[in-house]
C-alpha cells in the first residue's frame, strides 16, 4: 500500500514530530506511475520472511505479493523500477539524467553521514561526511583559481551542519532538510545566513563606514551549505525545491557558535566586501568626476582663468579662498596677474573632512564635487604631475588665524584622503600669506606675517617701538584692494610651496584629521609647547610643520575654547565676560547686546558677538539645572528649566550686570597677581582668575574638542567650603556628591569598578495619588519640563488619531518655570502595572551623571583627567593658598611703598618749611636733582 496506492503516508499527523522528508504520500508512489515496472522487496530477519511484489504498466497492474522465508538477521529493502522513458520521450537514459541519479546517491552519502553505507554501481561512494561533500565543490570551484576558497564546518549539534565559504558575486546556497536537496534553499538557509551576515555587515561598516553594507550586499558574497533536520517540514512545492517551515517550529535551534564567526572573519570574507565596497563607492564617486575641457559651466562664484583646460592648464592657478570678501581681495590682486592663468572660487566656510564623513555626505557636499570638477580631479586617479587636470597649481588663500589654518588642514586632508601622490607633485599645492600686522612710520612700512617674529622685533626697538603705528590685520577683508594689488605685484614674496619629504607627512596628516588616531592625538596636543610657529620667511612648507606648527595652534585653540581651567573654571569666553564687567565696574545694569559689544571691543574677541551674548546668558541663568552661583545677573527672561534656557529672550531685551556675590569669589586684590594675555596690541584677560572657591566644581561643565571632551556635575558650595576648612587644619576631605540648588529628587552613586570616577543616578519624584491617579513633582536634572510634558503626551490620547494606543489617560500640569507639578490619570490596571515595572523606570525619571569625565586645564595650561571632585579641589587649594601668600606680599609691598611716599612727602614739607629747599622761581629739572642729592627715594 505504500508503494502502491496514492495517498498513503505515515506522515499526516502533524502532532506526531518526524524528521522525514515525506508529507503528502505521493513521492514513491509517482516513481511507480512513470515506470513500465516497479519491483519492491523486503526482509525481515526477526520474522524470516521475504516479501516481494511487482507492478507493471504504470501501476496499473500488480502481481500478487511473494512471501519467502529469509535469514535470520536478514533486513533489508530494495527498490528495483525501470522507467518508462516514452513517457519523457526518450529512447534511453540521456547522460544529464544519470548524472543526476548519480548526484543525488553522492547526497544521501554526503547527509547520512558515517554509519550508513552507500554504494553506486557496486562501488562504495567515498563520502563520508558532510565535510567530504562540500568538499567536492570546493575541489571543482577552485580548480581555476590561484587562491583557494576556504571553508568552514561547524557541526552545531546533532540537527545541524553548517559551512560556509566565499562566493563569485551572487549567492549560493546547497541545502538539505531532512536529506531531501532544498536547490532554491528556505527558511533554515535564511536562519543560517542572516547569522553570518549580520556578524560581517557589523565588522564591514565598522572598519569603512562609508560602506553602508546591508544583508543582501553580504550575501552576495557568501556560499552556505546547511544539512538539517526539521520537525515535520514544508515546502513551497511537491518538488521540496524551498522549504517554508517558519523558524520558531524548526525543532531546534542553531546558533553558530563565537569561534565560527570569527574563523569567517580570517576567511577573506571580509576582505573580499571591503573591496567590492571601495568598488560600488569608487565607481559612484566615478560619477562626479572632472575632465580637462576648457570650459566648465554651473558652478557658481568661479572666476575660471582663460587658459584652464588648455594647452597651458599646468601653468594656470586655481585661488582658494576663505570666504566672499577673500575673494574680492583676491580679484582685486588678479587685476595685477591678468585673468589667463588665475582662476578663483570662494570657500564656504570649513570644508567637510571626508577622512570622517560617510559616502552620503561626500556626494551631497556641492563644494567637493565643485572642486573636483573645477580642477579636473579623477577619483582614484594616480597623478605623477598636473598635465592632466585643468589647473597646474591650487593655492590656499585663508585668514591668517586659526580657523584659516584649520581650513588650510581640511583641504590637504581633501587631497590625500582620495588623491594622496598630488601632494607629492612639487608646486601643486601652495599658499597665499598675508601680514598679520603691519607699523609704519611715515613712508616706511613693515610687514609681518607671525606674533612672535612681530614680538620680537618690537623688543629690539625698545622705547623707539611707539613711534610706530600698528595695525592688525586679523582677516583678508581687513586689507583694502591697493593692499590686494600690492600683495600681487609682490606675489612671489607671499607665495609659499607645500612640500612633501616622506610618508611621515602622510602620517602627521592622519594624525591631525582621523578618527582612529584619537589616541595619538591626544599625545599629540599634550606635548604642545607654546610658542610654536612657522618660520613665514621660508619658501617652503613640509606638511608634517604645518600639522605640527601651524594646524596644532587651531587645535589647541579649540580645546581651550571646550575645556575650562581647574583654577577658575572657566573657559575663553566666559573669562573674556568677566574681565570686562570687572574692568568696566559693572555694577549698573546695560542690554546683553550691548555689553556683548562692549566685551568684544575691549578683549579681542573674534568669534562672533551673537555667541558672546549666549555665553553672557549661560553665565546669568540660575534655574534648577544650570549654576548653582550665576556669576552675572539675570535681569528679565534669561530662560526656564522648561526648555533648559532655549526660552530665554533676544539679547536686545534683557539686562545684565555683575552678581553682588562675583567680586567677593574674585577678589580685586588678586587682580594685580595675574598673568595677563595681550593680543591685538592690548591687554586682555588673564590666562586664569583666582577665585576663593574652585568654581568649576561650584557649577560644572561640559565640552567636546580636539582629542578630549568633559563632564563635571555642580557640588554644593557649602560642601567644598567645608572641606577647604578641613584642608587648612590639617585633615582629610570628605567625599563630596553631585548637589544642584533647588533640586527636590534623590542623586545616589552607584557602583562602577571598571572605569575610574564614580556614577550617580539621579531620580525624580513621582507619587500615587490614588488608584487612578499619580503625581510628578521633581524631574532629574537637565531633563526639562517641555520635552518630558511631550514625552507624557506620546503616552496619552490624540484626538487625531483613534487607533493610538495609549497607557495615561490624562495628563495635566499645574508647575511653572521653577517648580514641576505634573498629574497623571491612567486606569487602575495601568497604575497596577507602573508599580510593578516601577514608577521611576517606567516614566523615564532617572538619568545617570558621573566623574568618569572629568578633563581641565591645569594652571600650567596642560589637560589633565580628575578622578574625583576632591583631587580638584586639593590642587586648587594649594594654588589658592600660595596665592593668599603672594597677595600678602603684594599688599604689603604696596603699605610699604605707600608708607615711603608719605614719608617723604612729611620731609620735603619740613625741608620747605625749614628753608632747606627752596621751591619759588626754580626749574623743575632743578628740583629733581636736588631731591636727588637729599637721597629722596624716587618714584
Amino acid at each position: 500500500m505504500i508503494l502502491g496506492h496514492l495517498l498513503t503516508s505515515s506522515n499526516y499527523n502533524d502532532n506526531e514530530k518526524k524528521t522525514t522528508g515525506g508529507r503528502n504520500g505521493y513521492g514513491a508512489k509517482l516513481t511507480n506511475i512513470f515506470s513500465t515496472e516497479f519491483v519492491i522487496e523486503t526482509a525481515d530477519g526477526r520474522r524470516q520472511k521475504k516479501y516481494k511484489q511487482v507492478f507493471y504498466e504504470n501501476m496499473g497492474k500488480k502481481s500478487e505479493p511473494q512471501i519467502t522465508k529469509c535469514k535470520q538477521g536478514e533486513n533489508w529493502t530494495r527498490v528495483t523500477f525501470k522507467p518508462d522513458l516514452a513517457k519523457f520521450n526518450m529512447t534511453h537514459l540521456e547522460d544529464d539524467v544519470v548524472a543526476l541519479m548519480r548526484k543525488r546517491v553522492v547526497d544521501m552519502a554526503g547527509t547520512l553521514g558515517k554509519t550508513v553505507k552507500v554504494e553506486l554501481d557496486g562501488q562504495r561512494v567515498p563520502i563520508k561526511s558532510f565535510c567530504d561533500y562540500v568538499d567536492l565543490y570546493m575541489k571543482s570551484a577552485n580548480c581555476d583559481r590561484p587562491d583557494n576558497f576556504k571553508r568552514i564546518y561547524e557541526q552545531v549539534n546533532d540537527r545541524w551542519e553548517v559551512c560556509v565559504s566565499q562566493s563569485e558575486g551572487q549567492f549560493q546556497q546547497v541545502s538539505f532538510v531532512n536529506r531531501i536537496a532544498t536547490i532554491r534553499g528556505g527558511s533554515h538557509v535564511d536562519y543560517v545566513t542572516n547569522q553570518i551576515a549580520n556578524h560581517v555587515v557589523a565588522i564591514v561598516n565598522k572598519k569603512n563606514k562609508n560602506a553602508n553594507m546591508k544583508l543582501h550586499n553580504v550575501k552576495s558574497h557568501l556560499w552556505v551549505f546547511v544539512n538539517a533536520l526539521i520537525d515535520n517540514p514544508a515546502f513551497d512545492s511537491q518538488t521540496k525545491e524551498t522549504l517554508t517551515t517558519r523558524q520558531g517550529s524548526f525543532g531546534s535551534k542553531c546558533e553558530l557558535s563565537s569561534d565560527f564567526l570569527k574563523k569567517v572573519e580570517k576567511s577573506g570574507v571580509i576582505e573580499n566586501v571591503l573591496s567590492w565596497a571601495d568598488f560600488k563607492l569608487s565607481k559612484e564617486l566615478k560619477k562626479t568626476d572632472g575632465s580637462k575641457k576648457s570650459r566648465i559651466s554651473g558652478i557658481p562664484k568661479l572666476e575660471d582663468a582663460n587658459e584652464a583646460g588648455g594647452k597651458d592648464s599646468d601653468k594656470c592657478t586655481l585661488i582658494l579662498t576663505e570666504g566672499d570678501s577673500a575673494k574680492a581681495l583676491a580679484m582685486s590682486g588678479i587685476a595685477v596677474v591678468g585673468r589667463d592663468y588665475y582662476g578663483v572660487f570662494p570657500l564656504r566656510g570649513k570644508l567637510l573632512n571626508v577622512r570622517e564623513a560617510n559616502h552620503k555626505q561626500i556626494m551631497d557636499n556641492a563644494e567637493i564635487q565643485h572642486i573636483k570638477q573645477i580642477l579636473g580631479l579623477q577619483h582614484g586617479k594616480q597623478y605623477e604631475s598636473t598635465k592632466g587636470l585643468r589647473y597646474g597649481h591650487l593655492m590656499i588663500m585663508t585668514d591668517q588665524d586659526h580657523d584659516g589654518s584649520h581650513i588650510k588642514g581640511l583641504l590637504i586632508n581633501f587631497i590625500h584622503s582620495f588623491w594622496p601622490s598630488l601632494l607629492k607633485v612639487p608646486s601643486f599645492l601652495v599658499e597665499f600669506i598675508t601680514p598679520i600686522i603691519k607699523a609704519t612710520r611715515g613712508q616706511t612700512t613693515k610687514s609681518f606675517y607671525t606674533m612672535p617674529e612681530y614680538e620680537e622685533w618690537r623688543k629690539n626697538l625698545g622705547a623707539s617701538a611707539s613711534s610706530w603705528t600698528i595695525k592688525y590685520y586679523k582677516g583678508l577683508g581687513t586689507s583694502t584692494a591697493k593692499e590686494g594689488r600690492k600683495y600681487f605685484e609682490d606675489i612671489i614674496d607671499h607665495k609659499k610651496d607645500f612640500v612633501w619629504v616622506d610618508d611621515q607627512d602622510g602620517n602627521h596628516i592622519e594624525l591631525a584629521f582621523s578618527k582612529k588616531r584619537i589616541a595619538d592625538r591626544k599625545q599629540w596636543l599634550t606635548n604642545f609647547q607654546p610658542g610654536t610657529y612657522i618660520d613665514q620667511r621660508e619658501k617652503q612648507v613640509k606638511y608634517s610643520d604645518f600639522i605640527n606648527k601651524e594646524l596644532i595652534l587651531f587645535s589647541m585653540a579649540d580645546l581651550q575654547r571646550s575645556i575650562p581651567s581647574m583654577v577658575d573654571g572657566l573657559k575663553p569666553g566666559q573669562r573674556k565676560i568677566l574681565f570686562c564687567s570687572f574692568k568696566r565696574n559693572f555694577v549698573k545694569e546695560a542690554k546683553v547686546a550691548q555689553f556683548s559689544g562692549y566685551v568684544s571691543e575691549h578683549s579681542a574677541y573674534h568669534h562672533g558677538e551673537q555667541s558672546l551674548a549666549s555665553t553672557i546668558i549661560g553665565m546669568a541663568q540660575n534655574f534648577v539645572g544650570s549654576n548653582n552661583i550665576n556669576l552675572m545677573s539675570p535681569n528679565g527672561q534669561f530662560g526656564t528649566r522648561a526648555q533648559g534656557g532655549k526660552d530665554a529672550a533676544s539679547p536686545r531685551y534683557i539686562f545684565t550686570k555683575l552678581s553682588n556675590i562675583t567680586r567677593s569669589i574674585f577678589p580685586k586684590d588678586d587682580d594685580i597677581l595675574l598673568n595677563y594675555l595681550n593680543e591685538d596690541g592690548q591687554s586682555i584677560e588673564p590666562t586664569w582668575y583666582m577665585p576663593i572657591l574652585p568654581m568649576v566644581l561650584v557649577n560644572g561643565s561640559e565640552g567636546i574638542g580636539t582629542g578630549w571632551s568633559t563632564y563635571i556635575p555642580n557640588y554644593n558650595p557649602r560642601d567644598i567650603v567645608a572641606n577647604v576648612r578641613r584642608l587648612l587644619n590639617e585633615e582629610s576631605t570628605v567625599p563630596m556628591h553631585p548637589w544642584y540648588r533647588g533640586f527636590k529628587g534623590s542623586i545616589e552613586k552607584t557602583v562602577n569598578t571598571k572605569v575610574a570616577g564614580s556614577t550617580y543616578t539621579v531620580t525624580g519624584i513621582i507619587e500615587v495619588v490614588d488608584n487612578t491617579t499619580l503625581r510628578i513633582t521633581e524631574l532629574p536634572i537637565r531633563r526639562w519640563t517641555q520635552d518630558y510634558k511631550d514625552f507624557l503626551e506620546s503616552l496619552a490620547p490624540d484626538p487625531k488619531n483613534k487607533d493610538k494606543v495609549t497607557f495615561i489617560e490624562d495628563v495635566t500640569s499645574q508647575g511653572d518655570n521653577e517648580d514641576v507639578y505634573i498629574q497623571l490619570k491612567l486606569s487602575e490596571a495601568n497604575v497596577n502595572v507602573a508599580k510593578e515595572e516601577g514608577l521611576v523606570k517606567k516614566f523615564k525619571l532617572t538619568t545617570t551623571i558621573g566623574t568618569t569625565n572629568m578633563h581641565l586645564f591645569d594652571s600650567d595650561g596642560k589637560i589633565r583627567k580628575y578622578d574625583t571632585p576632591e583631587q580638584i579641589l586639593e590642587e586648587f587649594f594649594q594654588l589658592r593658598l600660595e596665592f593668599y601668600c603672594k597677595r600678602k606680599e603684594a599688599l604689603l609691598k604696596n603699605i610699604k611703598l605707600d608708607l615711603k611716599k608719605l614719608e617723604n612727602k612729611v620731609r620735603f614739607i619740613r625741608c620747605v618749611v625749614d628753608n632747606e629747599i627752596i621751591v619759588n622761581n626754580r626749574k623743575r629739572a632743578d628740583l629733581f636733582l636736588e631731591l636727588r642729592h637729599k637721597n629722596f627715594d624716587p618714584f
